[in-house]
């Protein structure tokens, strides 16, 4: 993105980390992961949703007007949202999913993205899982629908 260029996000794309959720915080990990690892910037997800000691909480990733790191091809023009867990063994609760719906829908709120612009990750790379066969999008955007 060149630098007189705004991030104007006009999509969603939603992911899991495809770690096991324990009730200690993973974000650092997979911000040292992203930073260390990949050599990214920062995290490549704008926000993210994970278990902490006995409730579930959005965190916070990258600066929303900023481009992520989180899907080849579609960082430019999306916020990545990352739900902690591996959503291949097993559904998400109810409980993360209403914790990353209220994120999402402020961003909806924020950027005037329709609910038809929340995309998984492999609509978009049919290589991988993400967010994982278990995950259900329809109920994560019925989450959100109840927010109205």
């Amino acid at each position: 993105m060149a630098p007189d260029q705004k991030f104007v996000p006009t999509r969603i794309i939603i992911h899991h980390s495809f770690t096991k959720d324990t009730k200690t915080v993973s974000w650092n990990a997979i911000r040292n992961y992203h930073i260390f690892t990949r050599h990214w910037d920062d995290i490549g997800y704008h926000a993210g949703a994970e278990l902490l000691r006995d409730h579930h909480e959005a965190l916070f990733g990258r600066p929303w007007n900023i481009p992520g790191a989180h899907c080849r091809g579609y960082n430019h023009d999306s916020l990545g949202f990352v739900f902690v867990g591996n959503y291949d063994k097993y559904p998400p609760s109810d409980k993360i999913l209403k914790a990353g719906a209220m994120v999402l829908r402020i961003w909806m709120d924020v950027y005037q993205i329709e609910l038809a612009q929340i995309f998984t990750h492999n609509y978009f790379n049919s290589a991988k899982s993400c967010p994982g066969a278990e995950f259900d999008m329809v109920r994560l955007k019925n989450m959100i629908l109840g927010l109205l």
